[in-house]
């Protein structure tokens, strides 16, 4: 399997102030096309000297000249804005301090533990991370539904755990990770307590 991403990159150092961020952004995409400043006046209508401030980070630009050095560079618009720093979040959770909650769906003997929300961000994808708990007062239940794509990590205790028409038996350091759209839950529970980590991550849809 190919993957397209590298945990271990290191992004480029991000500007704090916006004006700055796009003037580095103009100058390193109009030189990457080998082009002057007086090409790109040229292009866009702007005068050099106006250019030269945008590129410095003396001015604030408007919109319809940001459209302007966007489309004279063949860019979208959104790259001009790449090298500034957005806010972002974590979520520090110490232990035993999770959110305990009621999930659509829990039943009895069924403790979700919520470690951590932060709502989607800017890739739409919205991660709930959960510690479960199940006690001999558990009832068995195979026939969550839910969309998106969870992961299980089991810690503690051995269950059957039901997706679709398989049943896997989970015992501490097993995981499974499976679409969540087909039925799924713990069909046997096996040795109790039993303990796992349930993270869940989907699309917000409008």
């Amino acid at each position: 399997m190919n993957f397209n991403q590298n945990p271990h990159r290191i992004s480029e150092e991000r500007e704090k102030v916006l004006e700055i961020a796009i003037g580095r952004e103009v100058r390193l995409h109009r030189l990457q096309k080998s082009m002057t400043v007086a090409d790109l006046a040229n292009r866009t209508g702007l005068s050099i000297g106006m250019l030269s401030k945008i590129e410095n980070g003396n001015t604030s630009a408007s919109l319809t000249t940001l459209q302007s050095l966007a489309q004279a560079l063949s860019l979208p618009i959104t790259s001009l804005f790449r090298g500034f720093e957005e806010s972002r979040l974590a979520v520090h959770t110490k232990a035993d301090e999770g959110v305990e909650l009621e999930r659509e769906g829990t039943r009895a003997g069924h403790q979700y533990n919520l470690l951590g929300h932060i709502g989607a961000n800017a890739s739409g994808v919205t991660v709930e991370p959960y510690l479960i708990t199940l006690t001999t007062e558990a009832d068995v239940f195979p026939t969550f539904q839910h969309s998106g794509i969870e992961t299980i990590y089991m810690l503690e205790g051995e269950v059957d755990y039901r997706h679709g028409n398989a049943v896997y038996p989970l015992k501490p350091g097993d995981t499974l990770f499976f679409d969540a759209d087909a039925p799924h839950g713990p069909e046997n529970l096996i040795s109790l307590p039993a303990k796992y980590l349930s993270i869940i991550s989907y699309t917000q849809r409008p």
